[in-house]
């Protein structure tokens, strides 16, 4: 596609300067695309996955196994967005092998490569088994979690979901 000087660019919604491949906790959420309810409804207060959300589950529990530096904490699936706490401890990956050069894309193990990966597991499982081709919401939110008192909330919000 041709560049075009009356698209603006897109703004990111990360913390500039910041390493989201270094060690801490991270709260995301990631929305289906246009919002629709891909995983499952809300049943008298409780959310009641269907196939597709069970795989979304599986996926997301998957995690650690693609990447050992990921602590999956509370998580829920809910029907149009996905809710987590990750930490990532990366302690034991060699400082060299955390970064890339600035003109490469994603960074090793970052919370994006992570997202990134989880994303494509439920986009491949929706085009194996559904005609649903888009899955997902460009992008995804995070939070940084500075402090016990800010992981208690953000714990208890997920905990408590869709309630």
């Amino acid at each position: 596609m041709p560049y075009n000087r009356s698209i603006k660019p897109r703004r990111s919604i990360r913390l500039p300067n910041f390493d989201y491949s270094k060690s801490g906790l991270y709260f995301l959420t990631l929305c289906c695309f246009e919002r629709q309810p891909l995983f499952g409804d809300i049943h008298e207060g409780e959310m009641q996955r269907n196939i597709a959300g069970n795989c979304a589950f599986d996926c997301w529990e998957q995690i650690p196994n693609h990447n050992p530096a990921a602590i999956l904490h509370e998580f829920i699936i809910m029907p149009n967005h996905v809710h987590g706490i990750i930490e990532l401890d990366n302690s034991k990956i060699p400082e060299q092998n955390r970064h890339v050069h600035s003109f490469q894309g994603m960074i090793p193990k970052s919370l994006a490569s992570i997202v990134k990966g989880y994303k494509i597991g439920v986009t491949q499982w929706f085009r194996q088994n559904s005609e649903i081709e888009k899955v997902w919401q460009r992008n995804y939110y995070e939070h940084i979690i500075r402090n016990q008192k800010a992981y208690d909330t953000i714990s208890c919000y997920i905990r408590d979901n869709p309630k």
